[in-house]
């Protein structure tokens, strides 16, 4: 494994390729850290110290989005806003006639769509940080800075109207310029650069989880679910990190492959084509958008019954059960929402018809099938049974968390990170990377790094 590694560090163009994208991450961990001139941040961990709900949504969107929620930095909303805007122009791609036309007209389209998706990305920044500073303004005003006011302002008065702006246009292009990173990476450097932002995210938050993790651990048995940690939650971990990581890693290169066969051509005495192949279909399809989509739904019915909670006593309760990770009820609609999504970004991303008819232009047939409808049915057949297969292993790793928080007394978010979603989505990112690199090795003629 060292000499493939030393292999990928001799090739100058991969090297330069692997530095740039290190570089550039590295940019992008420097702004993560630098907090707005304008806010207290002793007063922001004070607030967060005393609302743990408020502490676990930030932390869980902040997983998804490579941003730093729990303060408000210049990078706070992360590149949510930019996924947001691809999710948006790809749906419509499937429903707006106009948009599904330029999709097909290849590179020439995908520029222009590319272009579309950055004003977007611009419009929903200035909503997204509006929205985000009036939040926590609302939880206290005394966040702002008292040192960058006049005198005679009292910030618990209203809004400071000149801050806000400046505070919106900075986290504007915050996200604006790790969308920049992101392309450059996938022009300069090693690809990905978007996912590779995320990942960096979730792993620099690994090491503290770690920490908070050891800070109560005790090196005897001391039984699970007690306040302490003992060696055997450490086992338990350890084999939930190996179990999720062996998951995700069959999962992701889990395939259907279906025989197909190619007709033959007679010309004069030589007969072409009859060649016997197969047609791979993923088994998730839908990658990790199903869960990123569900977690995000889910906050918001607890948002809004939480603000019918002033109106309605009751609507708290059902608030804090929907917020609640270790609730029966949010991790059955979890589990719900998953299935959900994972079947609607399939149906959006694979279209059998079309499937189908390039089947039939290229002269290749599915054994046992005619060409057209019934090819199509047949291969739409099969993408729902195994997309029920790879939802349920989206499920499973997404309630990994809750059990383990339940059972063994572990924080939320430290169970999250070693053996959850945020696994998930960095062992899958780092899948993608070690094939990126593969591709480069192979065409020099290298042995692969999975390669034995």
């Amino acid at each position: 494994m060292w000499e493939k590694i030393r292999v990928v560090f001799t090739i100058p163009e991969l090297r330069n390729k692997i530095l740039l994208t290190l570089l550039l991450l590295g940019i992008y961990r420097i702004g993560w850290q630098i907090p707005m001139p304008f806010i207290d941040q002793t007063q922001i961990m004070t607030e967060q110290q005393g609302s743990n709900g408020l502490d676990r949504l930030l932390n869980q969107v902040a997983v998804f989005s490579a941003s730093n929620l729990n303060q408000i930095t210049i990078f706070g909303l992360g590149i949510m806003p930019y996924i947001s805007a691809s999710i948006i122009f790809q749906l419509l791609g499937s429903v707006w006639k106009p948009l599904e036309e330029l999709q097909k007209e290849g590179e020439t389209g995908r520029k222009k769509i590319n272009e579309y998706t950055r004003y977007l990305t611009v419009l929903l920044c200035l909503f997204q940080s509006w929205m985000y500073l009036r939040w926590f303004l609302s939880t206290d005003p005394r966040i702002i800075n008292t040192a960058f006011l006049a005198d005679a302002l009292d910030p618990s008065q209203g809004i400071y109207w000149g801050w806000m702006l400046v505070a919106v246009m900075t986290m504007t292009c915050g996200t604006i310029f790790l969308m920049w990173l992101g392309e450059q990476i996938d022009e300069f450097g090693i690809g990905n650069g978007i996912s590779l932002l995320i990942m960096a995210g979730i792993l620099a938050r690994m090491p503290g989880a770690g920490k908070n993790l050891l800070d109560n651990a005790k090196l005897e048995l001391v039984g699970l679910g007690s306040a302490d940690t003992g060696v055997e939650t450490f086992i338990v971990l350890a084999l939930l990190f190996v179990f999720v990581v062996f998951g995700v890693t069959f999962i992701t290169l889990g395939k259907r492959q279906i025989p197909t066969q190619s007709a033959k051509h007679v010309r004069g005495r030589k007969v072409f084509g009859g060649a016997r192949s197969t047609l791979p279909l993923r088994i998730n399809q839908a990658g990790v958008m199903p869960i990123i989509f569900s977690s995000s739904l889910l906050m918001f019915p607890g948002m809004l019954f939480g603000g019918l909670a002033a109106y309605w006593p009751f609507a708290s309760t059902i608030a804090e059960t929907l917020r609640s990770p270790t609730s029966f009820i949010y991790n059955l609609l979890y589990i719900g929402l998953i299935y959900f999504f994972c079947y609607f970004w399939t149906a959006i991303t694979f279209n059998p018809k079309d499937m189908a008819e390039n089947l039939k232009n290229f002269g290749t047939f599915i054994p046992g099938y005619r060409p057209g409808k019934r090819t199509a049915d047949y291969l739409e057949r099969v993408m729902v049974r195994i997309t029920y297969v790879g939802a349920a292993f989206l499920a499973v790793v997404a309630i990994i968390p809750t059990v383990i928080s339940g059972l063994m007394n572990v924080d939320f978010l430290i169970a999250s990170f070693y053996g959850g979603t945020a696994l998930l989505i960095a062992v899958s990112v780092a899948f993608d990377l070690v094939q990126k690199i593969d591709s480069h090795l192979v065409m020099r003629n290298y042995r692969g790094l999975l390669e034995s």
